[in-house]
């Protein structure tokens, strides 16, 4: 009996011992610093096991398994992007994989001109594929309550950097991204707006026109008061930037003649006012450059002759055509060197 009692006695502290080391003893990322994990969508409990191990998170996979088929973690996979500590137990990682509570990812998207352009942007640290944000994009467009369309739903996307959480569902992004739209457009914004008599919309589809002419930020009043100039006067924008969205050839160095027959609506030249909708996801600076527009005569630009990315503006057309013919004197030799170098 004696010796049957020690064997048991020493069973049972081998096992708590066991036991002890399988919740407490660290062994995720022994010796190592933390790493974010990612639990792909719809990932069983062998995905998991496979990823904690090939991938170098775990050191014994035998007691994380059995601990987490204990606390039901193998019937409540939840994915999505997590941190992991290094040398914590499997009880702490447990815990946090079984929580969901993910780490999130911040999204950020600058420099788009079309819907298309946003999907692989946003998605890039995402679980979201772009095929998902692109039908997302058409959903919301059917659904949404702030009056979105095709043709002005780019100018709800804000440019700025966002956090999310890393499974986000396309639904809930856009609707997020709609809320940060009406943050965004706060009272402030929305009363200049409204003195210059414009919506949210059209300061969008204006401001992405004046991106589109020069991405400085010193010029941008400027320009935004030229066209504000125009469309108080009834004169066509006669944009440059636009024709090139109606011709999808953002290439064009030179906008000829021929160029100006476009029908399209986004053709300000053909047709006077704003076109249908932003021609590229204005930035912030853009958006306020038009609220805060510089009061001038201005009414004609033209690149300036330096090539420095700058304009020469006038009040009147003949001054407008003396600055045009310097910009395509200069444009022709440089046309012309760039030839005689690539016969050389």
């Amino acid at each position: 009996m004696l010796v049957a009692f020690l064997f048991t006695t020493v069973l049972l502290i081998s096992f708590a011992f066991y036991g002890f080391q399988i919740v407490y003893s660290p062994n995720i990322l022994l010796e190592k610093s933390r790493r974010e994990i990612i639990i792909p969508r719809d990932a069983d409990f062998k995905e998991v096991q496979r990823l904690l191990y090939e991938e170098g998170y775990v050191n014994d996979l035998v007691s994380f398994s059995f601990l987490a088929k204990l606390m039901n973690y193998d019937k409540n996979i939840k994915p999505g992007r997590y941190i992991l500590e290094g040398d914590m137990t499997n009880i702490q990682a447990i815990r946090l994989l079984r929580s969901g509570n993910r780490t999130p990812v911040n999204i950020t998207f600058h420099n788009a001109r079309l819907l298309k352009d946003l999907g692989p942007k946003i998605t890039a640290n995402l679980m979201m594929t772009e095929e998902e944000f692109n039908a997302g994009l058409l959903w919301f467009i059917d659904n949404n309550d702030y009056g979105f369309t095709a043709d002005n739903l780019i100018s709800m996307f804000i440019p700025n950097t966002y956090e999310v959480y890393y499974n986000i569902t396309a639904e809930a992004l856009l609707t997020r991204l709609a809320e940060e739209y009406t943050n965004f457009w706060n009272e402030q914004r929305q009363a200049k707006a409204t003195e210059l008599g414009m919506n949210k919309v059209e300061i969008s589809t204006l401001a992405s026109i004046v991106q589109e002419e020069n991405a400085r930020n010193d010029e941008k009043p400027v320009i935004a008061g030229l066209y504000i100039n125009r469309l108080e006067k009834g004169i066509a924008l006669q944009a440059d930037p636009t024709l090139k969205f109606a011709l999808k050839d953002f290439s064009l160095k030179r906008i000829l003649n021929v160029h100006k027959e476009v029908d399209s609506p986004y053709n300000t030249y053909k047709y006077p006012g704003l076109p249908p909708g932003p021609i590229n996801v204005p930035e912030i600076s853009s958006i306020d450059a038009v609220l805060n527009y510089e009061k001038h005569e201005y009414i004609y630009m033209c690149a300036k002759e330096d090539f420095s990315g700058y304009h020469n503006f006038a009040v009147n057309y003949e001054d407008h055509m003396v600055n045009a013919r310097k910009y395509q004197r200069a444009l022709t030799i440089e046309q012309n060197k760039a030839k005689n170098k690539a016969n050389e």
